[in-house]
């Protein structure tokens, strides 16, 4: 066992920790008892959100939120999982990607608007 001191947010901690190894060497504990140590809080990734297509490349708002970016135009030639909106929801931005690849047809909404779940975003033929 070896004896390490940790400080944590302005406090002091004595911990024991098992060396483990070939080459580590014994020492004996310090006479401070244990004390428990708080995880950090786990990591969490946001998923890639790909809009749902409906109909003939329709992309649908996979949430309600509002539209802070709409990052094509009329006309743009766009890639399968291209970023083609931003949508806030819960004060996160969410990016939606393209479900295929082809040129964008129509936008039926505008930066600011608010969206329902499964309104149509924008097309791509």
């Amino acid at each position: 066992m070896k004896t390490l001191r940790i400080t944590l947010e302005g406090k002091t901690y004595d911990v024991a920790v098992e060396v483990l190894g070939e080459n580590a060497a014994p020492v004996s504990p310090t006479s401070a008892p244990p004390v428990p140590v708080k995880s950090a809080p786990p990591v969490i990734e946001q998923p890639q959100v790909v809009a749902p297509a409906a109909g003939a490349g329709s992309v649908l708002s996979p949430m309600a939120g509002q539209v802070m970016k709409i990052k094509v135009a009329v006309g743009t030639a766009v890639g399968v999982n291209q970023e083609v909106v931003v949508l806030e929801a819960m004060k996160m931005e969410t990016p939606i990607y393209a479900p295929a690849a082809g040129t964008v047809q129509s936008i039926s909404v505008k930066e600011g608007d608010a969206v329902a779940e499964g309104q149509v975003l924008l097309t791509i033929g």
